[in-house]
């Protein structure tokens, strides 16, 4: 069967690969239909992703059809035939963090396609927990589930009061779910972005109306928009060590910043200015059940439109050679999809 595999850093290619023979317990057998392209894919195409190991079958934003399921123990919500979005995250269930509710950040954490293969390929097995049936929702949107979920866990770490002033640094797709998420909370929300189509995006889409050049004086501009004033929450969803580290300076006084995007190296701030201000910082990874549950609902309810996120279609066959393009921002890529139909 077909499986796009990572080599290294710049070197992916079409395989053919074994096709799943055995469903063991609490497993399914999922028959692959979409996969949205995350950030995560591009950084481990440029080499620089946290976490990441080679050689690679990428690929953790999926929806997919059930074929098989094994012995569970429990009851599923879902039945062969079935299409469902996947949770990627394979947490242990039984680290400090997984005890406390948070299996975003088990300590033995292996992610689909990251830590181990992902759904970049025809068919694979994968804990039957982590399949979530949502009727109603197109196969293109669950694909984009997880994605959502970044932004929608981001939003809830920041336990955002409603009419809080929120910035939202880097309008690529999980700041664009940052900021969809923050909206759906309550926040009024501004977007600091150097890609002037981004921020159009936001406008004519988000229905985001404070919007931030960063391009030019780009603390003027957030001032001017909240009458002299800093916000109290900074959402920075860029993966930039230099943006990172800017964006210390646009939280307020008892303000908080939330750092959503992350990189393979350090970052350093002015403890003068963190304390001056006692400001609270919170880092955001992957997503809880719960945030899953929070989009699916958004989704059904139509609080999103997902239409114009999908920018970019490939095939199994055509993926190879168009996945190089869609690092270069010239390409206009919001979200690219991978079909297996």
């Amino acid at each position: 069967m077909k499986a796009i595999v990572l080599d290294e850093p710049g070197c992916l290619r079409l395989a053919d690969i074994e096709v799943p023979t055995r469903v063991g317990p609490n497993e399914a057998l999922a028959r692959v239909r979409r996969v949205g392209i995350c950030g995560t894919d591009l950084h481990a195409y440029g080499g620089n992703q946290n976490f990441f190991s080679y050689p690679r079958v990428m690929g953790h934003e999926l929806a997919v059809e059930i074929l098989a399921i094994g012995a569970v123990d429990g009851a599923l919500d879902y039945t062969v035939g079935d299409t469902c979005c996947v949770i990627p995250y394979l947490n242990c269930g039984s680290c400090i963090a997984c005890r406390r509710g948070k299996s975003n950040c088990c300590t033995r954490m292996q992610v689909l396609g990251v830590h181990i293969d992902g759904g970049m390929r025809e068919q694979f097995t994968l804990p039957a927990d982590k399949l979530l049936k949502a009727d109603g929702v197109p196969l293109e949107q669950l694909a984009l589930v997880e994605m959502l979920c970044i932004g929608a866990h981001a939003a809830q770490r920041a336990r955002i009061a409603p009419g809080e002033n929120a910035l939202v640094i880097g309008a690529g797709p999980i700041g664009l779910a940052t900021a969809q998420f923050a909206k759906i909370a309550g926040g009024d929300v501004l977007v600091m972005e150097v890609n002037p189509a981004r921020l159009e995006f936001c406008a004519d889409v988000l229905g985001i109306d404070k919007l931030v050049d960063a391009r030019a004086d780009a603390m003027g501009q957030v001032k001017a928009l909240l009458g002299g004033e800093l916000p109290t929450l900074v959402f920075d969803c860029t993966g930039s060590a230099r943006s990172m580290q800017g964006a210390f300076d646009y939280v307020s006084h008892g303000g908080s910043l939330v750092l959503v995007g992350h990189i393979t190296g350090d970052i350093a701030f002015s403890d003068p200015l963190f304390h001056s201000r006692e400001m609270t910082l919170l880092a955001s990874r992957n997503a809880t059940p719960a945030d899953f549950a929070w989009v699916i609902e958004s989704l059904r309810a139509g609080a999103i439109d997902l239409s114009p996120w999908i920018t970019h279609q490939a095939t199994p066959e055509s993926i190879v050679t168009d996945f190089p393009s869609w690092l270069d921002p010239a390409t206009g890529v919001i979200k690219a999809m991978l079909s297996f139909d």
